[in-house]
């Protein structure tokens, strides 16, 4: 049987989203430091997990902690930490390895794969040779379509986290993810997540989805437990 979505725990977005990020797809989590990325994206591993599914956490800016999985995860922790498998790539050529051999790590009765940060890596790599950030734009699109492809012959959600950079507009900085066309353009579902003033709260802003619905934004709150609604 395959899982058909994962639900966020914010419950306007999985309104929007039909019961949650959808299977056979990408999803793009994006925002600046400490707007909950991360902990959203465990979220949705520990959800997944409910429903007896199994997750590849791929941790490349070595963010994934235990001790707030067992948080968000409350009594079910082991049996939600037996259905993860986490990975820690330690460049940009190990992440390449990681998603060309996912059909040797995702086997049965897998339902989610998150890639936390995809962006991290490459911009390492990038700082290392600017010369070559032609290519090494080139290999994330790779990347991408290679994951793109695989989510959807496997009927397996993908989650993504990115980082962002500033951008100067006609009367404001606008922040967005770094290499932001490519992961846009592979994106099906989008959520930007934004400091609202305070260190526990957050704005969610669903830039796309699937069924093309209107923007919307909720407030929502990061506790021990996890990211709620205001």
């Amino acid at each position: 049987m395959v899982l058909q979505k994962i639900p966020t725990g914010c419950n306007s977005i999985d309104r929007i989203l039909e019961g949650g990020l959808p299977s056979g797809s990408i999803s793009l989590i994006y925002g600046e430091a400490e707007t909950g990325k991360t902990t959203l994206a465990t979220q949705c591993t520990v959800n997944c997990a409910l429903q007896g599914y199994k997750t590849l956490f791929v941790d490349c800016d070595s963010m994934f902690s235990a001790r707030r999985l067992s948080q968000i995860g409350g009594k079910n922790f082991e049996k939600i930490s037996e259905l993860i498998i986490l990975m820690k790539p330690n460049s940009f050529r190990e992440q390449a390895t990681v998603i060309d051999q996912l059909a040797g790590y995702v086997t049965k009765n897998f339902g989610l794969i998150v890639i936390d940060t995809i962006t991290s890596l490459y911009r390492l790599r990038v700082a290392e040779l600017p010369s070559k950030t032609f290519e090494l734009n080139r290999e994330l699109n790779r990347q991408l379509a290679s994951l793109a492809q695989y989510a959807r012959t496997s009927k397996i959600a993908v989650i993504l986290t990115s980082q962002v950079r500033s951008t100067l507009g006609e009367a404001s900085v606008d922040v967005v993810p770094v290499a932001t066309r490519v992961l846009k353009f592979w994106a099906d579902v989008i959520i930007e997540l934004k400091h609202a003033g305070n260190s526990q709260l957050i704005i969610a802003n669903l830039e796309k989805s699937p069924a093309n619905a209107s923007q919307i934004s909720c407030n929502l709150k990061i506790v021990e437990s996890g990211i709620h609604e205001c």
